[in-house]
């Protein structure tokens, strides 16, 4: 076969190439527009999202947005990925604490410490946001902002969840995808708020969710700026700067981004007074919380969990308003394939 032909045939190749290509994309997007939420199952919720979003865009609507004003904003342990059988945080957190034990005696009797080196999980849940921030402030002190950020994001992409035998930064949800997506392309701009570090969770928003790290709002341990080497940089000092939690998530919600939402999305008690923030103003807004009932695909645990509790929710929900998203009934699939 002569040079004309081959470079015939491989354009050939090509061209069909090409055109299956660009005839998926033209299928996904008619599937898109037909349904932008294919993982979720028809019901309460999915009509509820469908029917709220629609209302809020269309101009001339008596429920109509601004763009400027379409703020959506989601909480990220048990919300965006899985936070069960313990926030994945604190595990990074505590290869460190384990490492570092030896040099600090005092752990053996002060909690959260003296409970996590016991591996008693349960008393290290019930110190909440704040137990973990300590933890990660006492073991990630005197590092800079860049080393902190590289040894999380090693620690994600080398560690497997051990139930779900897939990298933890893989173990986030495809129905969540979905709806971000679906917000973003009607206008909103979506946030992540959550009482988890700021700096753990920055480094994989976009990559994950795509969600600009400058979109993060979480707790924040004091940094301080030094010169090191000659190099100017952020320490991180032993010192809780904020714990962006429960009646704190307003707070990080008004000090970061300075709107409030018209849907927050969350799924545990410490997530209410986010959602009620969001649910009282001015207009039509929609407040959202994750159920996890799904024992066999993810996990199932509620009023009594030791993470993730959601007890006061259940009893508020239908006289507040507040949509309670269903993991078995309501999602057809909940990690997207690997």
């Amino acid at each position: 076969m002569n040079l004309y032909k081959r470079r015939n045939k491989a354009n050939s190749r090509f061209s069909l190439s090409a055109f299956i290509g660009i005839f998926s994309l033209f299928l996904c997007s008619v599937s898109y527009a037909a349904d932008p939420l294919p993982s979720w199952n028809d019901g309460t919720a999915k009509t509820a999202i469908g029917e709220f979003i629609a209302a809020v865009t269309e101009e001339g609507s008596k429920d109509y947005i601004e763009p400027a004003e379409r703020i959506a904003v989601f909480d990220h342990d048990g919300t965006l990925w899985v936070e069960y059988p313990m926030y994945t945080q604190l595990l990074f957190a505590f290869e460190r604490v384990k490492e570092l034990a030896p040099q600090h005696p005092e752990w053996k009797t002060t909690q959260p410490f003296k409970a996590l080196l016991e591996g008693d999980m349960k008393t290290v849940g019930a110190s909440g946001m704040k137990g973990l921030m300590e933890i990660v402030v006492a073991t990630h002190s005197g590092m800079t902002a860049a080393e902190f950020e590289m040894e999380a994001s090693r620690w994600l992409a080398t560690t497997k969840h051990p139930k779900f035998d897939r990298l933890y930064s893989d173990c986030i949800y495809l129905p969540q995808l979905e709806l971000l997506a679906y917000l973003r392309s009607s206008g909103f701009k979506t946030f992540i708020v959550s009482g988890g570090g700021i700096q753990f969770m920055r480094p994989i928003s976009e990559k994950n969710y795509g969600i600009p790290r400058e979109q993060v709002v979480g707790s924040n341990a004091v940094s301080e700026f030094q010169i090191k080497d000659g190099n100017p940089v952020l320490v991180r000092q032993p010192k809780i700067g904020f714990v962006n939690d429960k009646a704190g998530k307003p707070v990080g919600i008004y000090e970061h981004i300075g709107r409030r939402p018209v849907l927050a999305f969350g799924n545990s008690d410490s997530d209410m007074e986010m959602i009620e923030f969001t649910m009282g103003g001015e207009g039509r807004r929609l407040g959202l919380f994750v159920h996890h009932t799904d024992a066999d695909r993810e996990y199932a645990y509620d009023r009594e969990s030791h993470v993730g509790t959601l007890d006061k929710v259940l009893d508020q929900a239908d006289a507040k308003g507040w949509i309670v998203v269903d993991m078995k009934r309501d999602w057809q699939t909940v990690f997207p394939p690997e």
